[in-house]
């Protein structure tokens, strides 16, 4: 049964559903996968329940102190990291850019949408087999999601993309391109955002004031939070649960999802009868949870009768480069990610790997740049790139990451969190085409920068990404994976996986405009299922 009440806060007729309301569709996490279901689903008439870990923010919450939004977006509990991995080495608890609040990592990501290329649907078929890689291709093409990531470029409004302008270049954008012009690319401009450049959608042009990562002040940053998640609740069929933390997925004696176990905000146990489950926790916590919801018919976890739950974890192949000109560039100024390369998004093996990498601009603020310039560092040399602060510039590099299936999510053996759960565990190695790519791309980021002025240049070590890829990935056949091509559990048809555990190929580009591509297209395919009463 429905229960209909009206909040001041949205000034908004919300809608409610009992805790025994079977009818409704269970959306787990609220960014670019659980926020856009949301969105879909009830756009046409389906109703749904978002679970979401964390807390629900206003936008008066945002400020532009980048530790101060760490400390308050970032999902902080404890996670460990094995491997051999530098991430492994300098952020033991990492990864740890992924956020817990309504909107999950959307709230704070910089909004890179650069394009895909079709053969990053087929990287078994295109690089063949590599020796300590678990490669497969996509059980769909691109051609069959195209139509869908279109879309979802218009919904996110992304720059260059589909009427919505390119934006303006800050000074760091200049030093980017006149490093891309100088070592002969040919194919740059101001990048690929999802942060408008003139008003649509109801959000206002971006400001240019920086601080994209930390919760957008203009309000032009494309997120669940301002935009999927309130139309949601307009559409009178959605109920958004902040600080419900789900402990457990439970079946019944055939098999089926009967109902969600949550812990609430004031430490109660919950329990949500669901019709459909759909799974958007990111993904770490979304295997970690499957895991967790063992038993007697599913002794391994759920929809893990592969054994493929957890394993072949992606991210991306990242670096991070700076230059200390001769003239301020202040590069605060502006947005994070100004600017992109995309000559080198491609499939060239001569380079000495496969897959290919975008080169863009960063430009963090002082607090994160002497973070992450050099973990660990202190002493004369680091104090100097302080003091040159205002005339550093920064580019980064984006790429493809193999998928091995040692590079896995895993329960911890003995320690627990503050629910009494296992605390995942991630193993993370470089395969040798990783290391490779960086390698390649580190010189030709350090090249360009020498060849646009720099007097000095330094190479970050990787940081830990929010791009957390593949570990319930796709496949043809039930054996090799844990999902079909619509994001459907082999094995369990009323649960479904709406985030990026479900990629096979990590592909060069940022997950998030795919990975509302893939929730647009599982919608569909579930309303319709609902209609005909498959399900």
């Amino acid at each position: 049964m429905n229960k209909i009440r009206r909040t001041v806060e949205h000034d908004v007729a919300m809608t409610t559903y009992d805790y025994d309301d079977d009818t409704v569709v269970v959306v787990i996490g609220s960014g670019a996968g659980g926020g856009t279901m949301a969105d879909e689903l009830s756009s046409k008439g389906v109703n749904v329940v978002v679970l979401e870990a964390g807390p629900r923010f206003k936008e008066a919450d945002f400020i532009n102190d980048e530790w101060a939004m760490w400390e308050r977006f970032t999902w902080h509990d404890k996670r460990t990291v094995t491997g051999s991995s530098s991430i492994a080495k300098n952020f033991s608890n990492a990864p740890t850019w992924i956020c817990k609040g309504v909107g999950g990592t959307t709230l704070h990501w910089a909004g890179m949408c650069p394009p895909l290329r079709p053969y990053e649907f087929k990287t078994r078929t295109t690089y063949g087999a590599i020796e300590g890689a678990n490669l497969a291709d996509w059980p769909l093409s691109y051609e069959e999601i195209e139509s869908d990531y279109i879309r979802a470029q218009i919904k996110l409004g992304v720059t260059g993309r589909n009427g919505m302008p390119l934006s303006p270049g800050s000074n760091n954008y200049k030093i980017l391109a006149l490093a891309a012009r100088r070592q002969g690319y040919i194919d740059y401009d101001t990048g690929n955002l999802a942060i408008n450049s003139i008003p649509a959608d109801g959000r206002n042009a971006c400001d240019q004031i920086g601080f994209c990562m930390q919760g957008c002040k203009s309000g032009a940053k494309w997120s669940t939070f301002n935009s999927e998640i309130p139309r949601a609740e307009r559409s009178g069929h959605c109920e958004i649960r902040s600080r419900c933390m789900v402990i457990r997925i439970e079946t019944d004696q055939e098999g089926r999802i009967k109902e969600v176990l949550y812990i609430d905000g004031n430490g109660d146990v919950r329990c949500q009868r669901a019709r459909i489950v759909c799974l958007a926790a990111n993904a770490i916590e979304s295997a970690r949870l499957l895991l967790n919801s063992e038993s007697n018919i599913n002794p391994n976890g759920l929809a893990n009768h592969s054994g493929q739950v957890g394993k072949n974890y992606m991210r991306h192949v990242v670096g991070f480069i700076y230059g200390v000109f001769e003239n301020p560039i202040n590069m605060y100024r502006g947005r994070v990610c100004d600017g992109l390369i995309r000559d080198e998004a491609k499939n060239d093996d001569s380079r000495g790997f496969v897959g290919g990498y975008f080169t863009a601009g960063v430009a963090l603020g002082l607090p994160f740049f002497a973070a992450f310039l050099n973990p660990g560092a202190w002493g004369k040399d680091f104090a100097e790139w302080m003091e040159n602060y205002d005339h550093v510039g920064g580019i980064h590099f984006n790429g493809e990451d193999l998928a091995v299936e040692t590079n896995q999510v895993a329960l911890h053996p003995t320690e627990k969190d503050q629910f009494g759960l296992p605390i995942p565990t991630l193993n993370l190695d470089d395969h040798t085409n990783d290391l490779s790519m960086r390698t390649y791309a580190n010189q030709r980021s350090v090249a360009g920068l020498e060849s646009a002025g720099a007097i000095r240049v330094f190479e970050s070590p990787p940081t830990p990404a929010s791009h957390n890829l593949g570990t319930c990935r796709m496949s043809d056949s039930p054996e090799n994976g844990v999902l079909n091509k619509w994001g459907q559990s082999h094995e369990i048809s009323n649960l479904f996986v709406s985030d990026g555990s479900q990629f096979v190929s990590s592909t060069a580009a940022n997950p998030t405009c795919l990975i509302v591509a893939l929730a647009i297209r599982q919608s569909r395919y579930i309303q319709a299922q609902m209609t005909a009463g498959t399900l």
